[in-house]
């Protein structure tokens, strides 16, 4: 018996089931784009894939809908690949284990992957229904959204037919999208000497785990703690006072997350033991109660541990403890043009020690406004240049910028209302969606975003609503019968 078996709606649940099964990270998605083609010859359906690999699957309209326009159904196909420190789990084989807890879909240990799973499997209950109404549908999933946006960078003109896209990429049922955020990535390297550990030393290990993390757009306002920003407050203190030194920094994953984990590894003199161990207690504690409503399961741990192979060279070690502990996080400005919105924000996503004798510090930053966006990347930038490091900007994409008197609005708000007796809520999303970037190739589009509830994406803790899910599912059917 499969777990999300007796879900309603049904055919939605048991194909996100499935796509559980189908390993698919970000830049490695083979497998999940295999799945979908057999999908769509196992329904005897038109389907395409481009140069880069997305692929669009094609249905005909249904009896008397003919002259309907063409919708797209959007989706991508990768997923964030997160997991708890002390789970065992290989991505690139492993299938998700979902689970039902509290009304709630998750995973056992890592990232669900609705975010965009849920999508698919709706994409392709539509595609196989024989009961819903709507005109021709073609259903885009695109590759690499959560890592570098490259499947709609590379989507080529002529592609797709439709002028109407419904992007289910979304995580607020009751909520419709019209904008987005544009963002770019900052990356700033040091080179350091690696040198013998000190004699009479003693090695350290500082760990910070247990914080919620979360998505660097969706959930940067919420005050969670960065498992970096945590660490070096520690490792930056003892650097003061102390013969600290640093053998190892290590947190973070991914740019779009918030940091959840970290740990740092250092020497000290065999004497200076008690005196950190007594610096670090305090510390500690001073943190978790800053932390203790917003991060109520943060755990900081210090540890003695083997002495490593060697340690960085003292100025490198200045510089980069300087830099991160300037580094700005968090949100930067509020918008002024939609209230309760976050304009600007910069993620300081991770810290990694490489094997060629560098250390690189990866950030994101996100805004509505395309000048403010370049300023949040040049006001990090400025930060590790003084510090001497190398720096890299990504291309970065553009935002989508919100139209009030869209058609396809009017039609979805239409639909929310008349289906659940409320209005459901307009705004602009802090978080990167594809939408911006097709416009650039296809202008005609007419555009609106909306998914179920989805909370905790980009981390283990992501669920799914279930209750959320039947919802979304029927105010999308609703939708797709009502484009006329």
């Amino acid at each position: 018996m499969k777990t999300l078996e007796g879900l309603k709606p049904q055919p939605l649940f048991n194909y996100f089931e499935e796509i559980c099964q189908v390993p698919r990270p970000s830049k490695k998605e083979e497998k999940i784009r295999q799945y979908l083609l057999d999908f769509a010859q196992k329904n005897k359906l038109e389907a395409n894939t481009d140069k880069i690999g997305n692929v669009v699957i094609k249905k005909p309209a249904s009896s008397g809908m003919e002259q309907a326009p063409t919708v797209i159904l959007q989706t991508h196909m990768d997923m964030v690949c997160e997991k708890n420190s002390d789970k065992e789990f290989d991505f690139d084989n492993d299938a998700i284990e979902p689970m039902i807890v509290d009304g709630w879909v998750k995973a056992n240990g890592t990232t669900l992957g609705a975010d965009c799973g849920i999508g698919i499997a709706a994409q392709l209950a539509v595609l196989t229904s024989n009961e819903l109404k709507h005109g021709p549908i073609e259903c885009l999933i695109t590759v690499d959204e959560e890592t570098g946006l490259t499947g709609a960078f590379n989507l080529q003109p002529g592609f797709l037919a439709g002028s109407v896209l419904l992007n289910l990429d979304s995580e607020d049922e009751g909520e419709l999208f019209i904008g987005c955020a544009g963002g770019i990535d900052t990356l700033a390297t040091f080179d350091y000497q690696p040198e013998e550990v000190p004699e009479n030393s003693i090695s350290l290990k500082v760990s910070i785990s247990g914080l919620l993390g979360g998505h660097s757009g969706d959930d940067i306002h919420k005050n969670r703690g960065n498992a970096n920003k945590i660490l070096n407050r520690f490792l930056w203190n003892w650097n003061q006072d102390l013969e600290i030194r640093l053998a190892d920094f290590n947190g973070g994953n991914l740019r779009n997350a918030i940091a959840r984990e970290a740990f740092g590894i250092i020497t000290i003199p065999a004497g200076q033991k008690n005196e950190v161990l007594a610096s670090f207690e305090k510390m500690a504690a001073s943190i978790k109660d800053e932390f203790q409503y917003a991060e109520p399961k943060l755990e900081i741990t210090c540890i003695e541990t083997e002495l490593p192979a060697y340690v960085v060279d003292t100025t490198s070690q200045n510089k980069l403890l300087n830099a991160v502990y300037a580094c700005p996080h968090g949100v930067l400005e509020m918008s002024s043009r939609m209230e309760g919105m976050v304009e600007t924000s910069t993620n300081l996503a991770s810290v990694k020690f490489t094997d060629d004798n560098k250390i690189v510090v990866t950030t994101s930053q996100r805004s509505e406004i395309e000048g403010r966006k370049y300023y949040a990347a040049e006001t990090v930038a400025s930060v590790f240049n003084l510090a001497g490091a190398a720096i890299k900007h990504t291309d970065g994409y553009l935002g989508w910028t919100p139209n009030p008197d869209s058609d396809i609005l009017k039609t979805t708000f239409d639909s929310y209302k008349k289906l659940f007796g409320i209005e459901p809520i307009v705004r602009s999303i802090h978080a990167g969606l594809e939408c911006g970037l097709f416009l650039e190739k296809y202008p005609q589009l007419d555009m609106v975003s909306f998914g179920p509830t989805i909370r905790g994406a980009h981390s283990p803790d992501e669920r799914l609503d279930i209750s959320a899910t039947e919802k979304f599912w029927q105010h999308l059917v609703d939708v797709l019968e009502n484009i006329k």
